[in-house]
């Protein structure tokens, strides 16, 4: 908006209306001070998360969850109501801390709560939740982008409506029964159990969160124990899936879809319903996977995406390298046709990397070891989301239609990594994720054999080996 590159970026808003070259169109919105402005939100997240990992295993998934809305409404108020840059950015570290304290204990939450057979589908909420957002934020900025001389801070404040929802709403939230268990809160764990299953028939279930909860209490560092080798394989994966999320370039495009679409020589009304046509376009990949994650299992809807999203973004290199540049303009036949390319791309990730890139790892490790893998996943995730959010704009400055390639050869690299070293967890059973491990045909020599003596292995049957054999 105008009034708010005035306000706060003055030099990029007079590089907005510059007459410039088709060429110079990829450079016009480089500037690290709005690229800062973006990225600060994530570097803030980052941070929290470590103490949101604290408080998630310390004093459960609820409190965190208001913390977040709490860290939320501070961020909103200070951004609506903010009358310089420094103002500006300190409301996007509080927002910054409510992603890192939500992503923290929202997945986590979701994947307790959750039956097995149900819990992909679940989860899966999460990444709706945030297509829903995505969304509505578009929505908001359209609405608001002809009030002058304050519709920015209307947009920016608004915020505090979801913040809301989020903190009055945690208060209701029954705390999950693997961290009252964990916590030692063995009847009310039981009770609350016996509620969301809706059945007194519980005691296999039950018995399987009391001794995993022994076995977490007798982790005293979680952050050690999870670098131990027969953590090994849900480190990889903590690490790698999050990384490779943000590697698909899909946050480029949703954070700067009106930047991206007003350097190809959309107007600034027709970038805007671009960005809106994206976000429902990514709300709808994410309703797919709900319907289908359950059924089809992980694997299939990563690899599925991971070739969809490669071939959208080397159609669309191919097309600005040889039809935009120079003295050459984008035809509208054309920008249609990348427009369209674009939000194949996106709903190739909405029902892919989207949300199984959350889903996965909440649901792989065990108790001891949950929160900490919870805080490695969010940390990757919102570190790469702030280098690529800080880098972008220069990236697409340098690289101009090479960015499309770039993130290309990376989407091919996490469609292969995942196709052999990914096993499938589909209706697998959280606290016995372990045999899944055991079968796969890479990570069953790093992952140690079963001990039938330990205190850690004395429930686990064949059976369920052989279950798991089966899934891979």
């Amino acid at each position: 908006m105008d009034d708010f590159l005035n306000k706060f970026f003055p030099a990029v808003e007079r590089r907005k209306h510059k007459k410039v070259s088709h060429e110079d169109d990829y450079c016009k919105y480089d500037n690290q001070g709005l690229a800062a402005f973006t990225s600060s939100l994530y570097i803030a997240g980052l941070v929290a998360t470590f103490g949101a990992s604290y408080t998630t295993r310390a004093w459960g998934r609820k409190p965190t969850i208001i913390i977040g809305g709490i860290s939320f409404l501070v961020g909103a108020g200070l951004n609506a109501g903010a009358v310089n840059l420094a103002m500006l950015l300190l409301g996007r570290i509080m927002l910054g801390v409510g992603v890192g304290f939500g992503n923290q204990a929202v997945p986590l939450y979701l994947s307790e709560m959750a039956p097995a057979h149900l819990r992909g589908g679940l989860n899966m909420l999460f990444q709706l939740a945030t297509t829903i957002g995505i969304l509505t934020a578009n929505l908001v900025n359209y609405g608001t982008q002809k009030i002058t001389p304050w519709g920015w801070r209307l947009s920016l404040g608004l915020a505090a409506v979801p913040a809301s929802v989020m903190t009055l709403g945690g208060l209701f939230l029954p705390e999950t029964p693997n961290s009252l268990i964990e916590r030692g809160y063995l009847d009310k764990g039981r009770k609350i159990l016996e509620k969301i299953r809706g059945t007194k028939s519980v005691d296999v279930e039950y018995t399987d969160l009391i001794e995993a909860s022994e076995i977490a209490k007798a982790v005293q560092h979680p952050f050690r124990n999870i670098l131990k080798r027969r953590n090994r394989p849900q480190l990889v994966m903590a690490i790698a899936l999050p990384a490779f999320q943000l590697l698909t370039g899909i946050n480029s495009i949703l954070f700067y879809a009106p930047v991206l679409f007003q350097s190809l020589g959309f107007g600034g009304n027709a970038s805007l319903y671009s960005s809106v046509f994206t976000g429902v376009v990514i709300m709808v990949g994410a309703l797919v996977t709900i319907a289908t994650v359950d059924r089809w299992g992980r694997r299939l809807l990563f690899m599925i995406g991971g070739i969809q999203m490669v071939v959208c973004q080397v159609i669309i290199a191919i097309i600005l390298a040889s039809k935009f540049g120079g003295d050459k303009s984008l035809s509208k036949g054309y920008s249609v046709v990348v427009v369209l390319l674009i939000c194949i791309f996106v709903a190739g990730f909405g029902w892919s990397w989207g949300g199984l890139g959350w889903l996965v790892p909440s649901e792989i490790f065990p108790l001891e070891t949950r929160s900490a893998g919870q805080s490695i996943t969010v940390s990757v995730n919102l570190f790469f989301t702030f280098v690529i959010a800080q880098a972008f704009l220069k990236m697409l400055c340098h690289f101009k239609y090479g960015i499309f390639l770039f993130f290309a050869g990376w989407e091919f690299i996490m469609t292969v990594f995942v196709y052999f070293l990914l096993p499938e967890t589909r209706n697998v059973p959280i606290e016995e994720m372990i045999h899944v491990w055991r079968a796969h045909w890479f990570w069953k020599r790093i992952v140690p054999a079963i001990d039938t003596g330990s205190v850690v292995e004395k429930y686990e049957h064949s059976s369920i080996e052989l279950e798991a054999k089966g899934q891979q």
